[in-house]
């Protein structure tokens, strides 16, 4: 199961995480869920880049997390084959890090002049 979900809730005209870093919404997912290999994967940035995950400098990067290898790498190699710079985050655990990654990313596209417009990349040496 491919959750692309962000526990968010709305204070006004500001968005914020409904579970902190002790926790994620993933992980609560996994719960409800028993014996399902959840993966955490395609939340990180907007719909525009999920159908063009191509910008003029290179991929969006998408990050990929789970408790169960194979369906991680799963999900690794099909965010891979949409066109992502697709990497491998760690373990479901770390999924609460990728959802305020998330939140900032609506954040800025809320907020800013980057509205929907950018995506997050690795540079590598």
């Amino acid at each position: 199961m491919v959750d692309s979900t962000n526990p968010l809730a709305k204070d006004g005209n500001s968005l914020f995480l409904t579970v902190g870093f002790d926790g994620s919404g993933a992980e609560h997912i996994a719960k409800l869920a028993k014996g399902a290999k959840v993966v955490k994967c395609f939340q990180q940035t907007g719909a525009e880049n999920m159908a063009n995950p191509q910008f003029e400098n290179g991929k969006a990067a998408i990050f990929v997390c789970g408790d169960d290898a194979d369906a991680k790498e799963t999900v690794r190699r099909l965010a891979e084959e949409i066109g992502f710079d697709a990497i491998d985050a760690g373990n479901l655990k770390i999924a609460c890090l990728l959802e305020p990654l998330a939140n900032l990313w609506i954040h800025l596209a809320l907020t800013t002049e980057l509205e929907r417009h950018f995506a997050f990349s690795i540079l590598r040496r």
